[in-house]
């Protein structure tokens, strides 16, 4: 009996301990908490508007159902959220969105603004490999025609370069955003600039010998300089030599000979990718923009598969390219391109450099083969089994 009398009591201090920490919350209005938590990651800016795009559907259920302040959150209205998002979004845009939020909610818990059980409620989907792997990419086949439409009837222009250099250099579009006109290398005077620029950039002399050797022209240099407004998302370790074919280099030096708009951005530098509008350098949102177009069927003359008025579609207003269920994303052209570097035979290691990220990625996420296509790519090991004794 004196068993049953502990554990009653025990379940009433559980109660008491709940009570006294719902009390001892903290007003907090959700956007005020939201900004705290930005203002203390350290993390590249890309990543900063990835985390903004996948609360702000949090922040606006708040608005929109009347929670002024974290403390009035419950596992009730997080569950209401969940459902609410959980019948519009697939499993891994769920994993990321609920993921994030739910780290914003852990920094909420810190701030002493909302209960451990409200941390809990929201339920993270876990994937596996097959939900990982985003079958979405922008495949070869597609990816080709643009570039042969755009060589033939954008010749040069700044849409033709952002979509070439995405689809042969893996790069993320914030990498192209950064991208000045002293980081395109086509000729010796460029290499033995790159010399002095590295020595004055305090690097050793052994460093600036590695690099010059393993750069043979052309190339691109992108830079981590976010102490003049860009930077790359994995900071100086994304610093790296990515060579460019010579058909690629003579394109975008076509570009900047004739096409390019001679400005300077707000920091002074000289950007590829120029614009006379707002500070000079091209916004990563307009890129963005202009991929979705450029990969609407469309965009060519080509016939829509959605049974939609090119005239008439929401899809070819100014800003709304992603409303083209067709359409891709400069990440989408990553994986596509990825992809491809697979398929033509490229090493995981060396990809993994030139696409700034991890081998395993590359295997699990990325790296999205089309078995004929690589199957046929393996042929010609079957010479090295008849070469064997028996």
């Amino acid at each position: 009996m004196s068993d049953d009398g502990d554990d009653v009591r025990d379940m009433l201090e559980e109660i008491r301990e709940a009570v006294d920490d719902d009390a001892d919350l903290e007003p907090t209005p959700p956007r005020e908490a939201f900004d705290l938590w930005l203002q203390q990651l350290d993390r590249a800016e890309s990543t900063i508007e990835s985390y903004q795009y996948r609360v702000r559907p949090f922040l606006e259920f708040c608005d929109a159902n009347g929670i002024e302040t974290l403390d009035q959150l419950t596992t009730r209205t997080v569950k209401e959220f969940e459902a609410e998002r959980r019948g519009d979004l697939q499993k891994q845009t769920l994993n990321n969105q609920f993921g994030t939020i739910r780290q914003f909610l852990e920094y909420c818990h810190d701030l002493e603004a909302v209960t451990e059980d409200v941390v809990r409620a929201i339920n993270v989907p876990e994937l596996t490999k097959e939900d990982r792997v985003n079958t979405e990419k922008l495949i070869a086949e597609r990816a080709k025609p643009t570039l042969e439409n755009l060589e033939k009837y954008r010749y040069a222009s700044r849409d033709h370069v952002l979509f070439l250099l995405l689809w042969r250099t893996t790069a993320r579009i914030g990498t192209l955003h950064s991208l000045d006109l002293k980081d395109v290398y086509v000729d010796e005077e460029d290499r033995e600039r790159l010399r002095v620029e590295l020595a004055e950039g305090g690097h050793s002399p052994d460093a600036v010998e590695q690099i010059l050797e393993e750069a043979e022209l052309p190339f691109i240099f992108p830079r981590n300089r976010a102490d003049q407004g860009t930077n790359l998302k994995n900071r100086d370790d994304g610093e790296r030599v990515i060579n460019i074919a010579d058909h690629v280099a003579e394109i975008v030096q076509d570009y900047i000979e004739v096409n390019r708009y001679e400005v300077t951005d707000d920091e002074g530098r000289h950007p590829l990718f120029t614009t006379r509008k707002g500070s000079g350098r091209l916004a990563r949102s307009t890129m963005r923009n202009w991929i979705y177009i450029l990969t609407q069927p469309c965009e060519f003359g080509g016939e829509c598969p959605h049974d939609r008025d090119p005239e008439t579609c929401e899809a070819r207003e100014h800003g709304k390219g992603s409303k083209c269920p067709s359409s891709r994303s400069p990440h989408k052209i990553r994986t596509g391109s990825i992809t491809w570097h697979r398929d033509n035979g490229w090493p995981v290691a060396d990809l993994a450099d030139k696409a700034d990220t991890g081998e395993d990625l590359i295997k699990g996420v990325y790296d999205q083969p089309e078995a004929l296509v690589r199957g046929a790519a393996r042929r010609h090991h079957l010479d090295k089994l008849d070469d064997t004794d028996e």
